[in-house]
């Protein structure tokens, strides 16, 4: 394992430009997946709001690329190389955390890989196992790590990177699919599990955001299916503005702003998530921004 602190947050640093008050002042995060794409950036919008950061990847040189940047703001940061499909290395990422910064308040559960692209009838097993072991059990190792301290200290904000997949059919992407719709199922009963701890744990779609997973779908050409093909093309041609949303949502989640929300799954472009915090009670007392079986009533049987 390599890890290295970088930087030196000034007690008056700012979080934002023009911000009074960091809304992550004095809270530790671990983001994995934070050597590149939406995990880095997430990493960066994190530390922008006064969030001492521990970068996790399994490429040393991209996370040295995200601590320095965090760095070079003025911010603190840790750079640990973990695969976090393994308990051992999981493990050894969180106590790194502990060791730096004495806590854990954030937890970003952003690593994942498409895995195999095409019909099941052709994905190689042991890809798709490997697919779904980064993404969900990755996922729930590096939650059930963090949630010891977080219990004890009765606070914490976990978020879990679901997606494409979750709310509906993936063709030729079924391990993706599958491991996201996961997430989802994961997040809402482990919020339930943690509620009285004031534990908050969410799940966000980030939205079309054209990273190097998107890049893979159009290497693969016609095997990703055709939608799946324009979707990519079209990413790859735009503005990319869903990512600010993505990293803008991740700092909604957080933060104290999101408030009591738990157990929800929440599009960074398609839900109007920042008039949550005025929609709190209808939305926990509903089944608002979650995954639910559909139940024909008995008219719409006969229509």
């Amino acid at each position: 394992m390599a890890e290295r602190p970088a930087g030196t947050t000034r007690p008056d640093a700012p979080g934002r430009a023009g911000a009074t008050e960091p809304r992550l002042r004095d809270r530790v995060a671990v983001v994995t997946g934070a050597g590149r794409g939406i995990g880095k950036e997430i990493a960066l919008g994190l530390a922008r709001e006064g969030a001492s950061v521990v970068a996790a990847s399994r490429t040393p040189a991209e996370i040295e690329a995200t601590i320095a940047e965090i760095a070079a703001g003025g911010g603190q940061a840790l750079a640990f190389r973990a695969d976090i499909a393994r308990a051992a290395d999981v493990k050894a990422l969180v106590g790194a955390a502990l060791d730096r910064f004495g806590q854990i308040d954030i937890l970003v559960n952003n690593a994942g890989t498409f895995g195999p692209i095409g019909p099941l009838l052709t994905n190689d097993s042991e890809a798709w196992v490997r697919t779904v072991m980064v993404n969900l059990v990755g996922t729930v190792l590096c939650t059930q790590a963090v949630l010891v301290g977080m219990v004890q200290r009765r606070q914490g904000k976990i978020i879990n990177l679901s997606g494409g997949g979750a709310a509906s059919p993936r063709p030729n992407f079924t391990a993706y699919a599958a491991s996201k719709a996961a997430i989802v199922r994961f997040t809402e009963s482990v919020a339930k599990e943690v509620a009285a701890y004031n534990v908050r744990v969410n799940a966000m779609a980030p939205g079309p955001v054209f990273t190097r997973l998107t890049e893979s779908i159009i290497r693969t050409g016609p095997a990703a299916g055709a939608e799946a093909l324009r979707e990519a093309y079209r990413q790859r041609s735009g503005d990319n503005a869903s990512l600010a949303e993505a990293v803008a949502l991740a700092v909604f989640l957080a933060s104290d702003e999101s408030g009591c929300l738990s157990g929800r799954f929440i599009s960074a472009v398609w839900d109007d998530w920042r008039a949550i915090p005025s929609q709190l009670d209808r939305i926990t007392s509903s089944d608002l921004y979650t995954l639910r079986r559909v139940v024909p009533t008995a008219e719409g049987l006969h229509q």
